[in-house]
């Protein structure tokens, strides 16, 4: 079990396939595929050995069985839009392919990402003998597996979790997002939903705000949004009582965001121009950076983590698991800012779990379902480090005490 097949060229997809072909003793066949060759062509002249690439329209479940079919892949890297989840899903039961994603499954016409329509495909998965592995990014991914680390080898019993963005970089554009504008924009933009006794709670979108201090960045206003990793945690950890995301936006980003949505450019809806209907959402990515054009000049940090409290040896303890990465250290090395290299390098240490059978099983999994242990070891050395560290309440005082 050597060969990969990465669907997906861009930011992220192009980190995959570079720290791929960096470790030729365990990937020893690399296949890079997406709607526009010359996006493969690109990310291949970066690798330090030769991948091949092919042409695949992830929407078309025929087009990319066959494609399967040709490549004969031992796993399948998702890196294509969380649209295209099930169509990738569909076309790896049909060809006999291992599956593994970093986003979980979003319709097109409307802004709801979630599980449920992924989770039902286990049973499938089970009947084919393969295993599909959802949520293998940073966040949903590595946040996942720092929960389930700490639920297998620190704590009693986990009671709280919040999960914490922080990226203190700067682009030097007035606006731009670091990741598909479109995907980005619709994630932010929907109504903001935290668990808390065994209760979905939702706000209107950006509402509750707070101040968190992440390491070596520092206290950073953050804001409580949706995300999917709170979906399967809460599913996963037994006992939790609150679980929340928050997320940090410039002053900058929230202004040209209120004004996104005061003029309707985020509207998902087809509105007609001169004869043509034009979804406004798409019109404004075009309008927008391409994410990968962002990292050459790219300066700071991303702090990323989880906060948890519980129980350690029967005393309430708080414990922060997390990551920093440097914008300027991870273009030198993949030509990637660090929110594509937070979102790349993780898949490549699953699939490295995947073939070294450290994560085993046939159907349906989300990460924190499997060992922790070895991951975090192997995602550390492919350039992701993290940190444990003791938290006393008045660290985070903001954070412990805002309503919700």
């Amino acid at each position: 079990m050597e060969r990969v097949l990465i669907i997906g060229a861009g930011a992220a997809g192009s980190v995959v396939a570079q720290k791929c072909a960096m470790d030729r003793d365990l990937f020893k066949h690399i296949t890079l595929a997406s709607r526009r060759l010359e996006s493969c062509e690109k990310i291949a002249a970066l690798c330090n050995t030769d991948i091949d690439i092919a042409q695949v329209d992830a929407d078309d479940v025929e087009a990319t069985v066959a494609l399967m079919r040709r490549v004969k892949p031992d796993l399948v890297i998702n890196m294509a839009l969380p649209y295209q989840d099930l169509p990738i899903m569909d076309a790896c039961l049909e060809a006999g392919c291992n599956y593994m994603d970093t986003a979980n499954y979003e319709p097109r016409e409307e802004a709801k990402f979630s599980y449920k329509w992924q989770w039902p495909y286990h049973e499938k998965f089970v009947e084919r003998g393969l295993t599909a592995i959802l949520g293998c990014g940073f966040d949903p991914g590595v946040t996942n597996i720092f929960c389930a680390h700490a639920q297998q080898n620190i704590f009693d019993q986990i009671e709280y979790i919040d999960i914490v963005d922080c990226n203190a970089g700067d682009h030097g554009k007035a606006f731009a997002t670091n990741f598909n504008p479109e995907i980005n924009l619709r994630e932010v933009t929907q109504d903001g939903k935290y668990w808390k006794d065994g209760d979905w709670i939702e706000i209107p979108a950006l509402s509750i705000r707070t101040m968190i201090d992440y390491p070596e960045v520092g206290p950073r206003a953050s804001y409580l949004i949706y995300h999917e990793e709170e979906e399967s945690l809460v599913r996963h950890i037994p006992g939790l009582k609150q679980i929340r995301f928050w997320m940090t936006f410039g002053d900058e980003y929230i202004k040209h965001l209120d004004v996104f949505k005061n003029v309707g450019l985020i509207r998902l809806d087809p509105v007609m121009y001169k004869g043509t209907p034009v979804i406004p959402m798409e019109f404004l990515k075009e309008l927008l950076p391409v994410p990968s054009t962002l990292a050459e000049d790219y300066t700071g940090k991303t702090s990323i983590g989880v906060i948890i409290r519980g129980t350690i040896d029967g005393k309430t303890a708080t414990r922060m698991i997390y990551n920093v990465c440097d914008h300027a250290e991870t273009f030198k090395e993949v030509s990637a800012q660090a929110v594509s290299y937070t979102t790349g390098v993780p898949p490549v240490s699953g699939a490295a779990m995947f073939f070294t059978g450290e994560w085993t099983g046939k159907g349906v999994f989300n990460v924190e379902q499997f060992p922790a242990r070895p991951f975090l070891e192997d995602v550390a050395k492919r350039g992701l480090p993290w940190s444990v560290i003791e938290v006393q309440p008045e660290d985070q005082k903001a954070l412990f005490t805002v309503t919700t």
